[in-house]
């Protein structure tokens, strides 16, 4: 009776242990399985997703991280910059294109305006205001044009003013370009030469020819990049710059 005793407490230990081992094995089996929700800049995310998990989070402003700065290294932040990496910041965000569909994105600006840049995404994203795509431009490999063609929303790309040693104002990260193909640059230089970028925007210089993603004076994307201080390139004399808010 004393042997079998003996067994019977020893299996009782054995599923003891067994009963407090299989949850804690399981949550780690849980833990180790992808965050089904979490997304990432250029992700769509269901509206069941979102719905459960809120919007807010994917709302944040974080001091560059090094993932990041690698991508930008060269490229954006190329190797004549002079604007320190403290004083950039990396915002993600959520947005929704012309079909409504919630998609992450993210963007670099300067400190300055980090905070009054991510409330106006944010009323923008709130209000279903269409920005077709929102990456950061070193995914083109810092190439405007193509950037701009892909209709891509972006800010910081370190570069200097044509034939000066003045940083611009995207240089600085202290503009911001929405739906660019839709809401084009145009220039006429002195020789008469038509400056139009993107080029595929051509047609968009016709006001008139409206879109979901076409800037419109006085809309809820004018309004809030104004009552922030900045301005708007579409007001300008000297050029068009449709898709341009800078800060003063």
């Amino acid at each position: 009776m004393s042997g079998l005793w003996k067994e019977k407490r020893l299996m009782a230990a054995l599923v003891m242990m067994l009963a407090m081992a299989v949850p804690c094995l399981a949550e780690m089996w849980r833990k180790s399985l992808p965050d089904k929700d979490v997304f990432y800049p250029g992700q769509t995310i269901p509206e069941k997703i979102l719905e459960k998990s809120g919007y807010e989070r994917y709302f944040s402003i974080q001091e560059i991280p090094d993932t990041i700065f690698r991508l930008m290294q060269g490229r954006s932040y190329k190797s004549n910059c002079t604007v320190k990496r403290s004083s950039l910041r990396y915002l993600l965000c959520l947005h929704r294109d012309a079909d409504g569909r919630c998609m992450v994105g993210e963007m670099v600006v300067n400190q300055k305006i980090a905070e009054s840049v991510l409330r106006i995404l944010r009323e923008l994203y709130l209000n279903h205001y269409p920005i077709e795509r929102m990456r950061l431009v070193d995914y083109w490999n810092a190439d405007d044009e193509q950037a701009m063609r892909d209709n891509n929303s972006s800010a910081f790309n370190f570069r200097l003013i044509s034939h000066t040693q003045k940083v611009s104002k995207h240089g600085m990260g202290m503009a911001i370009d929405i739906n660019p193909k839709y809401n084009p640059y145009s220039k006429t230089l002195s020789d008469g030469r038509h400056i139009v970028e993107p080029a595929n925007g051509k047609a968009y210089l016709d006001r008139s020819r409206h879109t979901p993603y076409t800037i419109v004076k006085g809309d809820l994307c004018y309004a809030l990049f104004k009552k922030y201080g900045f301005t708007w390139g579409g007001d300008w004399k000297s050029c068009k710059d449709y898709q341009h808010f800078e800060y003063k």
